[in-house]
């Protein structure tokens, strides 16, 4: 059992987009996207969650509901044990300053006609308006420097750094409220390999550092499996394996995660010749209309006709799980 304290628990999340039909009948029913389809997980303080699987299977989604960029169909979202789902827009304005997010462009989520100390200010602005500008201004020199980036760049704008600097930007602009968690949606994926290794310590210097829970994003699987103390593998909205890193990574149960674990590269060249990839065929189905019983049946090496009629739930120990009928 995990002794730290829960700070969030999110229970049978769903979040469902209705899509206008594309016939000309007024009349038409629209049709349900299905982006997160029943959702349980749970995170820790000072715990890292990695959420890995292929685009398209509800990983951004999921981020964005537990935020509130978008609102969830079903579920609940209990943030140290009240549920955002439920609160008032000025009781969920007060929970925004403990959970903050840094997006995947670096450059794209920073305003260009702002300087960077007026971006990495304003939430203060927003949410301590009483404080001076010196105040202010003395925060901001302080959590530039916490991020590595020098205190006399703060009048400069984004356009004028790197990809990397933009968004160590972002992460002091998460950071200035003393968050308690943060959500990091695909941080690294539009770096440089060199880049995403110092962009990841540092997130994990700042974790030790203030007690940070964070939520972390990714398709690299080298990445989150570096930054994680859990991994929560998803597929067309649904989770199909949650557990601890080493014991995902050392045994995968599900067979959708042991082919996205056979498409990482292994260092040794010799192994990496050896190796087997397990491809996956046909395409990933439309969460407008996801198969029956078991949403990977239809990608699935092993599956069977009872895949077809019955829906798996996570099931094993709390250390690991997985969602197969074929997983006794």
């Amino acid at each position: 059992m995990n002794d730290k304290s829960l700070i969030l628990d999110v229970k049978s999340l769903k979040v469902h987009f209705q899509i206008s039909s594309a016939s000309a009948w007024p009349w038409a029913k629209p049709s349900a996207l299905k982006a997160v389809d029943g959702v349980n997980v749970q995170l820790y303080e000072g715990e890292t969650l990695g959420v890995v699987g292929e685009s398209g299977c509800g990983k951004s989604t999921f981020a964005r509901a537990i935020i509130g960029l978008v609102q969830a169909t079903e579920g609940e979202i209990l943030w140290l044990g009240q549920d955002l789902t439920r609160m008032k827009d000025i009781q969920r304005r007060n929970t925004r300053k403990e959970i903050q997010m840094i997006f995947q462009d670096p450059l794209a989520s920073l305003n260009p006609r702002m300087t960077i100390g007026d971006i990495i200010a304003e939430p203060l602005k927003t949410f301590y308006p009483e404080l001076s500008k010196t105040e202010v201004k003395d925060r901001v020199k302080e959590m530039m420097m916490r991020v590595g980036l020098l205190p006399n760049l703060i009048n400069r704008y984004p356009h004028e750094f790197s990809g990397g600097q933009c968004q160590r930007i972002g992460i002091a602009r998460a950071l200035i409220l003393k968050p308690k968690m943060i959500i990091c949606d695909e941080p690294v994926s539009a770096l440089d390999v060199s880049i995403q290794a110092q962009v990841v310590n540092l997130l994990k210097e700042l974790q030790q550092e203030l007690g940070l829970s964070l939520v972390f994003i990714a398709h690299d699987l080298s990445v989150v499996k570096h930054i994680s103390d859990r991994v929560m593998v998803m597929y067309l909205g649904n989770v199909v394996e949650v557990g601890e890193t080493k014991a995902l990574f050392a045994n995968p149960k599900h067979p959708y995660t042991k082919a996205l674990m056979s498409a990482v590269p292994i260092p040794d060249p010799k192994l990496e010749r050896e190796k087997q990839i397990q491809m996956l065929e046909g395409d990933l189905p439309s969460p407008m209309n996801p198969p029956s019983g078991c949403v990977f049946r239809t990608r699935c090496p092993v599956a069977t006709s009872q895949c077809a009629q019955t829906k798996p739930v996570l099931k094993g120990e709390e250390i690991h799980s997985a969602s197969c009928l074929l997983i006794d």
